[in-house]
């Protein structure tokens, strides 16, 4: 990968990290944060956590004990990991994508050079244990197709790539598939993805420049007041 192809992926990435992360979280996360309606609310405990948080427990502080843990927290981590293959492809334009079931991408391995089939997963907890089953039935369903059609794909040749993260880690979930299959992370499998040893890093900061593009304190503060105004009506306005 040369120098004008690397520009252009993290180009592609920040692109990417714009119209489908940013855009997703401001439509879908913060505009639905406003609403009653989205929440399951514990009556034992909303105005503890209100009061833990601000110090009382009126409408506008319950509102915020509640809006802030669903636009910081794992809904945009879930949204992110949703959108793996298509950030994977959105960089790569070209990128062999995979026909084969229950796999996301093909691609040269930079570091071997041999193709390699791959399981896109986001991160080093994002995945449970029927996850294990059904990656290693895959992976199997590879070997056994690859032996009929006089094939040669090894074992190290099935990987699950993670986007991000560090080996040490790697849930136990993951190192349940890596006893049998390569589990490659982080800045590993950028490297092998593109040839270049530092491109994660290059990666992070790139969609980082994004990141400073965007402050929402107003969009939060304006979703916490029209929570505010629905709890003070259901809860204060008896």
């Amino acid at each position: 990968m040369d120098d004008i192809q690397r520009k252009q992926i993290l180009k592609n990435a920040q692109d990417f990290f714009r119209k489908e992360i940013v855009t997703s979280h401001i439509e879908g996360g913060c505009k639905r944060a406003g609403k009653l309606s989205e929440y399951n609310i514990n009556p034992f405990l909303f105005k503890y956590l209100a009061n833990f948080l601000t110090g009382n427990d009126n409408a506008e502080s319950i509102a915020r004990a509640l809006v802030l843990p669903r636009v910081l927290g794992p809904s945009i981590t879930t949204s992110f990991g949703m959108k793996i293959q298509k950030l994977i492809s959105t960089l790569f334009q070209g990128l062999e994508g995979s026909i084969t079931y229950g796999l996301d991408i093909i691609f040269i391995d930079a570091i071997d050079g041999r193709k390699k089939y791959c399981q896109l997963k986001a991160g080093p907890n994002t995945i449970n244990h029927d996850d294990v089953t059904t990656i290693v039935n895959h992976f199997k369903g590879i070997r056994n197709r690859s032996r009929t059609n006089n094939l040669n794909v090894g074992i190290d040749d099935m990987i699950v790539g993670v986007v991000y993260g560090e080996k040490s880690e790697l849930s136990t979930h993951y190192k349940k598939i890596s006893d049998s299959y390569p589990v490659i992370i982080g800045k590993d499998f950028w490297y092998r993805l593109t040839g270049k040893e530092d491109f994660y890093f290059e990666l992070i900061d790139a969609i980082g420049d994004v990141a400073l593009e965007v402050d929402g304190s107003h969009l939060v503060e304006e979703t916490i007041a029209t929570l505010a105004k629905e709890i003070n009506e259901k809860y204060f306005n008896n």
